[in-house]
């Protein structure tokens, strides 16, 4: 009985983290952690592609031009005879980079800028939101036409354009979270131990606005992937012989009624990623919610 209550304080002396708690309440969830193994499987198949394609994404056979799936190719082939699993396993490889890249730099301008206007507020909040509502009145597919033209069709610089446009909804909400933290008794008791702004916002306020940073983000990866497809459907984005998801659907709709493996294959590879980011995301917006029980 005395080791039982022993034990029981030295539990209460360790406590726990915010990190693990939520890894603790994510493994219930089932659906988050398909999405996880899944995404994890994706993202390792896309590093190791050019060592398990089983083709070479140049490799063309115009004789054989477009076959349905087959055993010597398993997804079949497009119009120039090149195997689509391995334009698949190529494609995703840019699709989840501009994905993942470029969200990564819309997360780093938003949440900065809306956590410092929504922290300082007064006059300088109401100067940062202003410039945020006057970028949102830009026509943004402009801008990223006009960077592309201007300095060329670069990789970096795709990436760096579209996450550059796609900040000022994630700094709105990152704005309201902070504002209403900003009332809260721990903010005040961290102002009070003469913690630096910029302290406060980095260890106690970002942490305690995670929910809404992951959802926002579960929903800019496939955008940001979407708006990768329409530019390379215009002829900005990525060219041949590079491919990507959205470049494959594009291909694919055009001959939708004559090869239609070519655009239920590609579709699906980027219909199942975006499932499984929505569920991940559920997921990791729950167990990262510190107002949730631990049960």
């Amino acid at each position: 009985m005395v080791s039982e209550v022993i034990t029981d304080i030295t539990e209460a002396e360790q406590g726990t983290s915010l990190w693990k708690d939520a890894w603790l309440r994510l493994r219930k969830n089932h659906l988050a952690l398909v999405g996880l193994v899944v995404l994890v499987f994706m993202i390792v198949i896309a590093l190791l592609t050019p060592w398990i394609a089983p083709y070479s994404y140049e490799t063309q056979n115009l004789e054989l031009g477009a076959s349905a799936p087959s055993a010597q190719h398993w997804l079949g082939t497009d119009i120039f005879g090149r195997d689509l699993l391995t334009q698949i396993m190529y494609g995703g490889r840019i699709s989840l980079a501009v994905g993942f890249v470029a969200t990564s730099v819309a997360l780093v301008i938003g949440v900065t800028w809306g956590a410092i206007a929504g922290y300082v507020g007064g006059r300088t909040d109401a100067i940062m939101m202003r410039l945020v509502d006057i970028m949102y009145a830009l026509p943004f597919m402009i801008f990223i036409v006009l960077l592309m033209v201007v300095f060329g069709r670069n990789m970096l610089l795709l990436f760096l354009a579209i996450g550059a446009v796609e900040w000022l909804t994630m700094a709105r909400i990152m704005r309201s979270q902070v504002q209403t933290l900003r009332q809260q008794e721990f903010v005040e008791a961290a102002i009070s131990l003469g913690l630096s702004p910029g302290t406060i916002i980095r260890r106690h306020l970002i942490p305690n606005a995670l929910g809404p940073i992951i959802v926002y983000t579960t929903l800019t990866i496939p955008s940001v992937m979407l708006l990768e497809a329409f530019l390379s459907f215009l002829g900005l984005g990525v060219q041949p012989p590079k491919t990507s998801w959205g470049l494959l659907i594009s291909y694919g709709a055009e001959t939708m009624e004559e090869f239609p493996w070519l655009l239920i294959f590609p579709g699906l590879a980027l219909s199942i990623t975006l499932f499984c980011l929505n569920f991940l995301g559920d997921g990791l917006r729950d167990a990262l919610d510190v107002r949730r029980s631990k049960d």
